[in-house]
């Protein structure tokens, strides 16, 4: 009987220490709400999220709540701090220790179950690839006059399919992931992909419903990984795992036929032909080397993910924002109007210095509606210190983006949408340093280039030849939907020939 009592004993006291440890906060750790056991503020948070709208409405309420910009959270078995005003996040980008990525269940299931790829890595094989990657990509023309072409020849193709609408009421978000995409693909894999290919629907659709499941930390599959076995459509585990063995099969057909028309001539043609010959260059010393086909898919993806949304949800809530301002439309399309000839649309990049109210226009919409209202996560790769308070080795540190491009103090009225801001008194771009859509430092955004270049393109052809007109029977609304990145409600509008 006494063995008995000893092991129940020592059940409960495992048990009961392994409580006060889950709800103990490291010493000094930046303030926050009140540990729940072995849960952390999991719980809470999401249930304050579906109150509130977001995550992102949440981490500023709590920063009001316990008078900091800086909160310390656990979110499971994971600590967690959000840092919410200009010096603290310009610190996380710019300061290496901040440079990692967390290693748990959710990203590694979104790598298709590795840790591999781009955007989810650190280390020796974050930097190694993110530099081959960036060269390879400026050298098929990211950044230069190929990739302009290659935005103009889609553009040309998007006004087309806007003409064939024939002023019928339509949400441009139906439409826009795909002229976006093919700019990407094109760089990628030498050739775009066609607007009514079935599998590129099919993509879209679950990256669309992907990015409405999770959240940036990951949602519920970070926190209870187990909950896959018992709530697998609940929790997003099936969809992730659809839309991986679907990317992973699109991608490696692109790369299959690029291993088998490989010459010597086109392996520096697009990024598959240029990693393929590294592949096999690096061959001899394959025990050392991290080139691999499961490398390869890997940035493809990131470089999908990255491409696929955030550019087209912004031109969506840009051309909303014409339809809702038709001052401002007319100011753009003046502008437009009064630098080129009727039969001339922009395209390059360096027109862009004579476009000033346009370029205004379109940092205010990435500035009044930041869609990555969190950004990161990222990891602290060692013990620090941030705002005076302790920051332990393998925290997670969230990015509160929105906060700065919403603080008061310093744009005086950021609850308004005024284009102005961003031009200054002799009427040229005005560069506010609080101004981050991509980023700062080492990770910042790779695909800002093609970002800017795609939004201006776009913007301007559409605008030089169509008025945007709102529907009366889908008006669109300037709050958001939330999940990993804040997507416009689906509205709809008139695109009406210009005569």
């Amino acid at each position: 009987m006494s063995a008995v009592l000893i092991l129940i004993s020592t059940v409960l006291g495992y048990v009961l220490y392994h409580l006060i440890q889950s709800i103990k906060r490291p010493p000094n750790f930046p303030p926050g709400p009140n540990f729940m056991p072995w849960m952390g503020n999991t719980f809470q948070l999401r249930k304050e999220a579906r109150a509130c709208g977001g995550q992102h409405l949440v981490f500023e309420k709590w920063c009001k709540k316990y008078n900091s910009n800086l909160l310390g959270l656990k979110l499971g078995s994971e600590y967690v701090v959000v840092a919410h005003s200009y010096p603290l996040v310009h610190e996380v980008h710019i300061k290496e220790v901040y440079d990692g990525r967390p290693d748990n269940f959710f990203l590694r299931l979104r790598t298709m179950g590795t840790r591999k790829g781009i955007t989810c890595t650190d280390g020796q094989l974050w930097q190694e690839h993110r530099i081959f990657a960036m060269r390879q990509m400026r050298h098929v023309g990211f950044g230069r006059t190929e990739m302009e072409q290659y935005i103009e020849k889609e553009a040309t193709a998007l006004l087309r399919y806007i003409e064939d609408l024939q002023a019928e009421p339509v949400w441009p978000g139906s439409f826009l992931a795909p002229s976006v995409l093919n700019v990407l693909w094109t760089l990628t894999a030498g050739k775009g992909i066609e607007r009514d290919d079935k599998r590129l629907k099919k993509l879209l659709d679950m990256l669309n419903r992907r990015s409405k499941i999770f959240d940036v930390c990951g949602g519920v599959l970070t926190q209870m990984p187990w909950l896959r076995y018992f709530a697998p459509n609940w929790t997003g585990y099936n969809l992730i795992c659809q839309l991986n063995q679907e990317m992973h099969a699109f991608f490696l057909e692109a790369i299959n036929e690029h291993r088998k028309s490989m010459t010597p001539k086109n392996e520096e043609s697009d990024l598959i032909y240029a990693y393929l010959r590294e592949i096999n260059e690096r061959n001899a010393d394959a025990e050392n080397t991290t080139f691999s086909e499961t490398q390869l898919i890997m940035t493809i993806l990131d470089l999908f993910i990255a491409g696929s949304q955030t550019t087209s949800n912004t031109t969506d809530l840009a051309l909303m924002m014409l339809a809702l301002n038709p001052d401002v439309q007319g100011r753009v399309h003046e502008e437009i109007v009064a630098n080129l000839e009727k039969s001339e649309i922009p395209a390059n990049l360096c027109y862009r210095e004579y476009f000033p109210y346009t370029n205004a226009f379109i940092m205010e919409v990435q500035r009044y509606f930041h869609i990555t209202p969190i950004t990161g996560p990222r990891r602290a790769l060692e013990n620090t210190t941030l705002a005076g308070y302790n920051i332990p080795k393998n925290t997670t540190i969230l990015i509160g983006s929105r906060a700065v491009h919403m603080d008061k103090e310093h744009w005086g009225d950021p609850e308004n949408f005024r284009p102005e801001r961003f031009i200054d008194a002799e009427g040229e771009i005005f560069r506010d340093e609080y101004f981050m859509p991509f980023g700062q430092g080492r990770r910042r955004c790779p695909g800002d280039a093609l970002a800017r270049a795609c939004l201006f393109a776009f913007l301007t052809k559409i605008v030089h030849l169509f008025r945007i007109e709102l529907c009366k029977e889908a008006l669109p609304s300037e709050v958001l939907q939330p999940g990993i990145t804040l997507t416009p409600k689906p509205y709809k509008v008139r695109f009406v020939k210009r005569s």
